[in-house]
């Protein structure tokens, strides 16, 4: 070995030590190794939470975004360069600790681009910071309307849905078919107040009535306050607004309460995560699902699911196509405009079509221009105790495009500053 390979071996170790202290996680793929000596490498960030309530969520949107990652380096990274994932705990409660560390990923570890949160108050956080530091930015799972309504940015764009698109969907079958007086049990921050008020202005729409609310910490694990006042409300719907292991602990109670037996269980946003961290018998209720991994006529979900399943040994959730359409929309229009810089990238996204391969759905989601919300489907059925297949929870009963339940642009707050 001459002096000059020994110097560059011993160079790429130092590369890949120093990677590993600061975290960063990297595709295994052979075209990152080789690009390391040559290019340095783009940086995604990403802010989710992996302790807490939402630790489950957010370590399937990592785990979504890892594997975008690959296959983008199999594909030959993004401007030639390879791309690598740093990723920190944002906690599920502590938004302080979410704005730190967003504020470390840009202007320490100088990530080109800012994915997170599942936290709704959080996404709404981070979002400040990324536009004070001018980054590009995609929120992967926060839902309050605010993060494409009244706050929204120029840089900021979001692949989940906004809980209005999510209640415009399902709250007119509620009413129709079980019943004109809902209760909410609600957890009391921005992303349950906002599902709220989506079902409110449904209810106020079809002329019906809400009989009782109940505000619940987030991380409440003892239910039975709220589910005592929901049973002596009596109302025709009693409407669960929890998510993550709050849904986990609220849903169990209630069966325990037997208050599925007199009323009818329902929310908005439902996911995989919860109906299998729940027994059988509290898979119950009328859901939305933001994208579910049993659509066989659909092109290339048999793919995801299968390069999910060989990474975890489980079936795909929405929020792994939550972190894999995030960082894929950000390689293929960092490629599409041949740069990196934020502003022509922001622009180009308004309008920007997810491809196929991508997209995962029928039809074609997009982002829509006025406020930078993704326009997919919504999956609206009904969970199953157990389905033709072990992780099939999940009855989808109506296909609904996101296009046709967003409020329009000038609804929703939205005043696009730009720079």
């Amino acid at each position: 070995m001459d002096n000059r390979t020994a110097i560059r071996n011993q160079q790429r170790r130092k590369v890949l030590k120093a990677v590993a202290a600061v975290g960063v996680l990297q595709a295994t793929a052979p075209f990152i190794a080789k690009a390391y000596g040559a290019e340095s490498p783009i940086k995604f960030g990403l802010n989710d939470p992996l302790t807490g309530t939402y630790a489950e969520l957010g370590k399937n949107e990592q785990t979504g975004c890892e594997l975008a990652i690959q296959e983008i380096n199999s594909k030959g990274g993004i401007l030639g360069r390879p791309v690598q994932l740093v990723v920190e705990d944002s906690t599920s409660a502590d938004t302080g600790t979410a704005v730190q560390k967003a504020r470390k990923l840009i202007m320490r570890d100088k990530v080109d681009f800012l994915l997170g949160n599942v936290n709704s108050a959080m996404a709404l956080a981070i979002g400040q910071v990324s536009n004070e530091l001018k980054v590009l930015h995609i929120v992967t799972g926060g839902h309050t309307d605010a993060v494409t309504g009244s706050d929204c940015h120029w840089n900021v764009f979001r692949v989940c849905n906004t809980t209005r698109m999510e209640t415009n969907s399902v709250s007119k079958i509620l009413f129709d078919k079980y019943g004109k007086k809902w209760f909410f049990i609600t957890p009391d921050y921005a992303f349950g107040h906002t599902l709220q008020l989506g079902f409110e202005a449904s209810l106020k729409t079809f002329g019906g009535t809400e009989v009782g609310a109940a505000l619940a910490p987030l991380g409440t694990t003892d239910y039975s306050p709220y589910l005592i006042k929901a049973q002596a409300a009596n109302p025709d719907v009693v409407l669960f607004l929890t998510a993550g292991d709050d849904s986990v602990n609220s849903l169990k109670q209630a069966v325990q309460f037997g208050l599925d037996k007199r009323f009818h269980i329902a929310g908005a946003q439902q996911e995989l995560e919860v109906l299998e961290g729940l027994p059988a018998n509290a898979r119950i209720g009328t859901w939305v699902f933001e994208w579910y991994w049993n659509q066989p006529n659909v092109p290339h979900v048999s793919e995801f699911v299968a390069a999910i399943k060989k990474k975890t040994g489980r079936v795909p959730t929405a929020r792994h196509w939550f972190g894999y359409v995030s960082a894929w929309t950000l390689a293929l229009v960092a490629n599409q405009e041949k740069t990196l810089d934020a502003v022509k990238l922001a622009k180009a996204l308004e309008g920007f079509k997810l491809p196929p391969e991508v997209a995962l759905m029928p039809d074609t989601p997009f982002f829509r221009a006025g406020d930078h919300q993704l326009m997919p489907n919504l999956y609206v059925g009904h969970a199953v105790e157990k389905g033709a297949l072990p992780e099939d929870l999940f009855h989808v009963d109506a296909v609904v495009k996101g296009v046709d339940v967003a409020l329009p642009v000038a609804q929703t707050g939205c005043s696009m500053k730009w720079t």
